[in-house]
């Protein structure tokens, strides 16, 4: 039952007990998901309406996760959960299913449906729900809507079903559009037909994708096939007249030469045929460059995907449970690089990845001092450790697995019966990484830099608000800070105008004023100032390194002359940088000031540093290859 407060309320936690005698009690009450050896009987899944809004975005989730349900061929109840517009989506299991399938499909279910509550799914303790019939605190019982509730007290549901609903669900995770455009301003080669592709030779299409040209899409998602056909073509190094040559013919890009329209597809016509495609194909090539997605047939993939999505996702765990910990001193710097740390952990598949201290601070928002100090603090605190110390060109490599529990089997807990679902692990690794980079990108921001900008913190209190409302205990707890300091930042965040204050909380605008509020503050471009000082820091020490390997190279028989600075060479000699010798002084030393003048020139806002080398790859069509 609900428990009431010393005022006799009615409070939102399921913690009084109440004896089954047949009599209903007296209160809200709510049934547990699984039984005392924590195996799932029930699958609730709880659609939350709570701001002001949002009933329709929980009916729509609820639709779609009724017809997961019924596709797997798991009879589907829907009810109104109370007067709020909530729903509640219940299915019955005549073989109960083990609790870590459970809680993947729970997160598989939220990346498609964000206003389910995790919470039931997750605990199989305490997880609960209030079932058909069962009073609401504020009025209002949950009404049965769609389906019969006898499919849940005479239940069929078995195992086979709950793994085809799983993988189902990580084929849509794996398939979906990604909800952040990438940066449309890197540079990509064009076609003869000004399309954009990815440089080299073609291959064969994926599995995968080959798969998704033969299916029937006008029976099901077509978009998403034609994003599965799309991303490993451009990955295959396809061009775009490659994939229009197969649009009359092969079946699994029906969603370009239709459109759904109701209960049946009507054609688009040629024109509109071909600007979808085009649309779609410049996308999913940019899509693939920019993100850490990888497309082919790996066999092991899905499990080390798997791996390391579960090792990460115990560390993000470990940080929310500390939250306090990153609110105090660098705290919020620490949170930013223990999040960009486990975002490389994810693209490379292993814990332990290279990253120096200018690129975590770039990808973090921070300077890199900054950047090295947390991980030395991260580093003494246990949260990380360095498996690697710097030398010459790489950088120290950095492992958020300091106690070694990684490469531990994480299957010997699964029975052979009951196997892991396929494309489980890769939907996994799917989620965090989308979830993880949208944090560190919204963070990333001149407006959250420190000094006249409002800080790391804000930054962080920011990445995570949403378009939907938050109250202040909501936010106070998933930043870690109190509720007066997270009060003082969010009215920050309102007075620059990149927040709004409503009735029920806290909330991002329709267009994003971060740019205009850094411009007020007078902090605009202090990210591209460091990203561009940071270049020529890396191209100086890039260029003494060359310069050091020459000088330790063998001695020439025949005495040659080396290139002089900001000359090119057509065959340049090995260990020889793109920029020619190295700059010295009257006495034969290293002019460091003068190799800096060069690469901070006039043409050091480009990545072409030379006006020798702007003309040749401008006029000749030449290609800078080292």
């Amino acid at each position: 039952m609900a428990t009431r407060d010393a005022h006799g309320d009615v409070l939102n936690q399921y913690m009084a007990q109440h004896r089954i005698d047949g009599a209903e009690p007296d209160r809200p009450w709510a049934v547990y998901l699984a039984d005392t050896e924590r195996r799932f009987h029930l699958l609730a899944f709880d659609l939350d309406a709570k701001a002001a809004g949002s009933a329709a975005a929980a009916e729509r989730d609820a639709d779609t996760i009724a017809g997961l349900l019924d596709d797997a061929g798991l009879t589907a109840v829907v009810c109104e959960s109370g007067p709020g517009g909530g729903r509640h989506v219940w299915t019955a299991l005549a073989e109960p299913a083990d609790p870590e399938s459970v809680a993947t499909l729970a997160r598989l279910a939220r990346h498609l449906c964000p206003t389910l509550d995790l919470a039931p799914l997750s605990n199989p303790v305490t997880g609960c729900v209030r079932p058909p019939g069962a009073p609401h605190r504020s009025g209002g019982r949950s009404v049965v809507l769609r389906g019969d509730t006898t499919a849940l007290t005479a239940p069929t549901g078995t195992r086979a079903q709950v793994r085809a609903l799983i993988e189902r669900l990580a084929q849509l995770v794996d398939d979906a559009e990604p909800s952040q455009t990438p940066d449309p301003r890197r540079p990509l080669p064009l076609d003869d037909h000004g399309r954009l592709y990815l440089p080299g030779p073609r291959r064969p299409l994926p599995a995968v994708s080959a798969a998704a040209l033969r299916e029937d899409a006008a029976a099901g998602d077509a978009s998403a096939v034609l994003w599965r056909v799309l991303i490993g073509a451009a990955a295959a190094r396809w061009h775009y007249v490659d994939v229009a040559a197969l649009v009359d013919t092969e079946p699994g890009l029906e969603h370009v030469r239709t459109y759904r329209d109701r209960s049946h597809r009507t054609p688009r016509g040629r024109i509109g045929a071909e600007r979808v495609l085009r649309r779609q194909w410049d996308k999913a090539v940019r899509y693939v460059a920019t993100s850490g997605r990888q497309v082919g047939d790996d066999p092991t993939f899905d499990a080390r995907a798997d791996a390391i999505a579960a090792h990460v996702r115990q560390v993000q765990s470990r940080t929310d449970a500390a939250a306090g910990r990153w609110t105090r001193g660098g705290g919020p710097a620490d949170r930013r690089v223990l999040d960009v740390l486990c975002v490389l952990a994810l693209q490379a598949l292993r814990a332990s990845v290279e990253a120096d201290t200018r690129r975590l601070a770039l990808l973090a928002g921070i300077g890199r001092e900054t950047a090295r100090t947390a991980l030395l603090r991260l580093a003494d605190d246990g949260w990380i450790v360095q498996a690697q110390a710097a030398d010459g060109p790489h950088g120290a490599a950095w492992s958020i697995d300091p106690t070694g529990v990684f490469h531990r089997d994480a299957g010997t807990s699964r029975s052979q019966a009951d196997p892991r679902p396929a494309g489980a692990g890769a939907a996994e690794r799917t989620t965090l990484l989308e979830t993880l980079t949208a944090r560190i990108t919204d963070a990333r921001h001149d407006l959250f830099t420190p000094g006249p900008g409002l800080g790391h913190h804000a930054g962080n209190v920011y990445a995570r608000t949403s378009t939907d409302p938050q109250d202040l205990d909501e936010l106070s707890q998933a930043t870690g800070a109190d509720a007066a300091t997270t009060r003082r930042t969010l009215d920050r965040l309102t007075s620059v105008g990149v927040l709004i204050q409503t009735r029920d909380g806290w909330r991002r605008r329709a267009t994003d004023y971060r740019r205009a509020a850094a411009a007020r503050l007078d902090v605009s471009g202090r990210l591209d100032d460091r990203a561009r000082r940071y270049r020529i820091e890396r191209e100086l020490w890039a260029w003494w390194q060359a310069e050091e390997a020459w000088m330790r190279a063998p001695r020439r028989t025949a005495p040659s002359r080396r290139p002089g600075p900001g000359q090119l060479a057509l065959l340049p000699e090995l260990g020889t940088n793109a920029y020619g010798a190295h700059p010295r002084r009257a006495d034969g030393r290293a002019d460091y000031r003068a190799a800096r003048a060069m690469l901070s020139g006039p043409s050091a806002d480009t990545d072409e540093p030379w006006t020798a080398e702007r003309d040749l790859v401008h006029v000749l069509g030449a290609v800078r290859i080292a």
